[in-house]
């Protein structure tokens, strides 16, 4: 049987009621008494390393899961991460990049309702984590929610109240957990030894663009952000109003990153499409395509910690984990 380690962070699948609404309380070790089928899938352990609603996890967070990992790896056949939904695909995509080419499964999971409520849906996808996670098909970060195995560069929260609450942008679903069993649609197995890295770099600004926005932001950004992360309308470009291209180029010129993505869900960037887009092209922007939101400031960040100049384009371009197409 094979060991896996529990790694409980908090999140709605650990939560309680309190006067001011849930909160995390509940202990790994509760985690597992409420899905004792586990006993059957795996031997499991658990640590605890922070107890939080997924809105206060951080990257210092990430780096610290991270560490585990490593720290432990030699011990476990597979590590199980359970988390509040919201930045859960955040976290996902963070641990993709800082922990590459795992033959050893990383698997994160959680729920809409708390594991204490009668109708939720923690206990299925705690036991779906651990099932796929034991599996020898299993390598990997991936997200197990509702029955989905998730690339967890290509994992996005798209419903809030619902079980099926994540969905593969762009991507199909790895795999699918049924009765307790996993069946593969895109087969994957890593092997060899991982690669860690240990550091990410934060000062990376994401800002959505509306009609009528000034390019006075810059005046914010400049001394702020190494990296912006610009979420535009449909296909990708810049308003002709306001000077925004002359500010966008002098932020460039100061050595900056800029990455142009889509507000829209699916189906990505082309920035060459329309004029508002394609005149861009020659400043040196990137543009991440179909990459989630997600991976995208994710890989600035790990990409900033260790990268600069033109290597950064050229990594930010290098698919990991299928996460650019």
């Amino acid at each position: 049987m094979k060991k896996i380690l529990l790694i409980a962070t908090g999140g709605t699948i650990a939560s309680k009621p309190t006067k001011h609404g849930l909160a995390p309380a509940i202990s790994p070790k509760e985690l597992l008494a409420c899905v004792p089928e586990i006993e059957k899938t795996a031997e499991a352990f658990e640590v605890q390393p922070f107890n939080l609603d997924s809105t206060n996890v951080s990257p210092r967070h990430w780096l610290e899961i991270a560490r585990i990992i490593e720290e432990r790896y030699g011990e476990f056949d597979g590590f199980v991460i359970t988390h509040g939904t919201d930045t859960m695909a955040y976290t996902a995509a963070a641990l993709s990049y800082l922990i590459q080419n795992s033959a050893k499964p990383i698997v994160l999971t959680g729920s809409q309702k708390s594991v204490y409520l009668r109708d939720t849906d923690a206990r299925k996808n705690l036991a779906d984590a651990f099932a796929y996670c034991a599996d020898d098909g299993a390598s990997g970060v991936h997200i197990v929610f509702d029955g989905s195995v998730i690339l967890g560069t290509r994992a996005k929260k798209t419903r809030t109240r619902s079980f099926n609450a994540f969905t593969s942008i762009d991507f199909p679903d790895v795999a699918a957990v049924r009765d307790g069993k996993p069946f593969y649609y895109i087969p994957q197995k890593y092997t060899g030894d991982p690669v860690f890295y240990h550091s990410l770099a934060e000062d990376v600004f994401v800002l959505k663009l509306i009609p009528g926005l000034s390019s006075d932001v810059f005046d914010y950004l400049d001394g702020r952000a190494r990296a912006l992360v610009i979420e535009s309308f449909g296909t990708g470009g810049l308003p002709a109003y306001g000077g925004w291209e002359a500010r966008l180029s002098a932020y460039l010129k100061r050595g900056k990153t800029v990455v142009f993505t889509t507000q829209v869900e699916r189906e990505g960037s082309a920035l060459d499409k329309y004029e508002v887009g394609s005149r861009l092209k020659g400043l040196g922007v990137l543009e991440a395509r179909s990459m989630t939101l997600e991976a995208t400031v994710c890989k600035l960040m790990w990409l900033l910690s260790f990268a600069a100049g033109d290597d950064i384009g050229r990594l930010f371009y290098t698919p990991v984990d299928h996460d650019i197409l």
